[in-house]
């Protein structure tokens, strides 16, 4: 009966780690070799292996400096939506209106519009001559445009509203399991409702907090149609870099090397992320 069981199992798992491991690891594995072979002038590479893509990628400040930068905007969309998101979740898991549904749905609506239009939704309202700054020269509060766009902070304002909904959507879900009574037990036994939040609330919810971090923050750290529409191609990130490396410059060991590098980094920073929220959820 066991036997049969795990044979089940494995019919089970077999489409998913088929799709997984032909688009996913097969192309990964590829990425790595390339990233170790030489360049070469007409051919995307030479033969034999070398060291020296690593070797520039890591030596360079101009790299090393797009690196920062989008570990940067992703840690600040991440904290942007974080700080957005848990209030519009904390309504929406505990609200019990009729309009709940209408608001699950407007939380929902921006994922049925594509990221184009999205991002260029925001070149619109962020532009020089866009609504925000035609409304403040009319009524007088500047005479020059507020620089909304082609700066981190524009890239971070519609990277938040991109992934909000995968930030909201965990958060809500993790809300959704405590019980109100635990809260009003707390206040009972005389906690503030800022201290039942934080002792009570707070670490309860953790699990979707960290959940909605790490999506956000790979997302975040993987976009690509956002920073070329808002930032106008003056605030290099990582994701540009290796596109016009393997694109325009035709350097593929170097652009593999480039990507490989930004995957780790962000690796590295989910895992720490992971480890300090657990080792904050264990205490």
């Amino acid at each position: 009966m066991t036997r049969k069981r795990l044979s089940w199992t494995w019919l089970l798992i077999a489409p998913a780690a088929v799709l997984l491991g032909v688009f996913l690891l097969v192309p990964y594995l590829n990425i790595v070799l390339m990233s170790f072979r030489p360049p070469a002038t007409g051919a995307p590479y030479g033969p034999g292996l070398t060291l020296g893509n690593y070797e520039r990628a890591l030596t360079d400040g101009y790299y090393l400096g797009q690196l920062g930068s989008t570990l940067w905007i992703a840690l600040l969309t991440t904290a942007a939506t974080l700080l957005v998101g848990f209030p519009v979740a904390w309504q929406l898991a505990r609200s019990r209106s009729r309009w709940r549904p209408v608001l699950y749905g407007i939380v929902l609506s921006p994922l049925l519009v594509g990221i184009v239009v999205r991002s260029f939704g925001w070149t619109i309202l962020l532009g020089n001559n866009g609504v925000i700054n035609k409304a403040v020269r009319s009524l007088g509060l500047t005479l020059a445009p507020l620089p909304l766009m082609y700066n981190t902070l524009g890239i971070v304002v519609a990277l938040t509203h991109v992934f909000l909904p995968f930030m909201i959507l965990p958060v809500m879900a993790s809300l959704q399991t405590i019980d109100p009574a635990l809260e009003a037990a707390g206040r009972s036994l005389g906690a503030t409702r800022r201290v039942a939040f934080r002792r009570i609330v707070l670490p309860l919810a953790l699990p979707g907090i960290q959940s909605g971090c790490i999506l956000v923050f790979v997302l975040a750290l993987s976009a690509y149609v956002t920073p070329v529409l808002i930032g106008g191609m003056r605030v290099k990130t990582m994701t540009l870099t290796v596109v016009d490396t393997l694109t325009d410059a035709f350097q593929w060991p170097l652009g593999s090397a480039l990507a490989l590098m930004l995957s780790v980094a962000g690796g590295l920073c989910v895992v720490l992320f992971a480890r300090a929220t657990r080792m904050r959820w264990a205490s």
